[in-house]
């Protein structure tokens, strides 16, 4: 009797020692909602804490962190290049000249050709003035107009950088984190907020413009992703890619692989992974049937970047496909 005590106390330690031990696979159910006809009693299952953000009380996201392949969209807001400023091809000035011909004004934006010349237009001709200051450009242009007029008067303001657009538009965040800014080089964002990326690319861009004002946002958001994962019945499992904006739930998933297949039971959980050494993976199970029929939100649960939503086989269709391979 001794002996059976013993070993029955050792059992009970061993048990509770594996208990409080390293991660443990959750068998995953259903948790209330409508079964055979019957209300069940609505009940969270015992792993998921209560604050778990779901359907009506979702959360916000923490401060997006760039990290490739994001595309940022960048706009200048302030791009006036350090003094002294030689012209490039693609700079457009804005010239103005009286004491033109009556019939051949010259007025306007007139951009740098590739060539390196403007055009003024018939009959005044081309001239070159790449590689000049704004002013030396204006006293080549009144020179070049004294071949046809007799004392032109000449305004000369540069308008619009060519370097500027390439600051402006759509960027992708390269493998080393670093975006390209044409002649003004690369400059690193990855692992840096939204934030911290204007500040990161204005102060490479104070090197060359004079306080230089750009806005950023994230055009294409790439690098953040939860995937839906349909077990295959012995079909070969299936994975899609979905990229997370934070405002979806499990509902939103599934509409996205356009419902549940043939080979797809109600059995569905979300795998979601913890921070490197900071516990282990939450699984959170999904109660399709309370959700799609009762409308019951409470395992509709708010997918977050990185979440793994499985939906389990038909064990029915994986036993058929399995006679049908011995068979075969």
């Amino acid at each position: 009797m001794v002996s059976v005590r013993r070993l029955r106390t050792a059992w009970c330690l061993f048990a509770l020692a594996w208990a409080a031990s390293g991660c443990q696979v959750i068998q995953v159910g259903h948790w209330g909602g409508i079964h055979g006809g019957k209300s069940l009693p609505r009940r969270l299952p015992p792993a998921v804490a209560v604050d778990t953000p779901r359907e009506l009380s979702k959360t916000f996201l923490p401060p997006y962190v760039i990290e490739p392949p994001d595309i940022l969209v960048v706009s200048a807001l302030h791009a006036v290049p350090k003094a002294p400023y030689r012209l490039r091809p693609f700079d457009v000035l804005i010239i103005q000249v009286r004491r033109t011909l009556p019939d051949a004004p010259i007025v306007g934006p007139y951009t740098i050709e590739p060539g390196g010349f403007i055009n003024l237009g018939l009959p005044y001709g081309r001239l070159q003035v790449v590689g000049m200051s704004v002013s030396e450009a204006t006293a080549a242009i009144r020179e070049h107009l004294l071949k046809s007029l007799s004392d032109p008067e000449v305004s000369v303001t540069l308008a619009e950088v060519a370097a500027t657009q390439q600051i402006e538009g759509e960027h992708l965040v390269r493998g080393d984190g670093f975006i390209t800014l044409g002649t003004y080089g690369s400059v690193k964002v990855g692992g840096m907020t939204i934030e911290l990326a204007k500040f990161s690319i204005e102060a490479h861009l104070g090197e060359f413009l004079e306080n230089p004002q750009v806005a950023v946002d994230v055009f294409a958001y790439n690098s953040k992703a939860y995937y839906v994962i349909l077990q295959g019945a012995g079909l070969g499992d299936s994975v899609v890619k979905f990229p997370a904006t934070g405002n979806e739930t499990v509902l939103d998933a599934i509409a996205q692989v356009e419902g549940l297949d043939s080979v797809s039971s109600k059995r569905m959980w979300i795998a979601r992974p913890a921070p490197s050494g900071l516990g282990c993976p939450q699984i959170l199970p999904v109660d399709w049937n309370a959700i799609t029929q009762a409308g019951i939100t409470e395992t509709n649960f708010q997918v977050l970047p990185g979440d793994r939503i499985y939906i389990a086989e038909d064990k029915m269709v994986a036993f058929d496909t399995l006679v049908g391979k011995l068979i075969s």
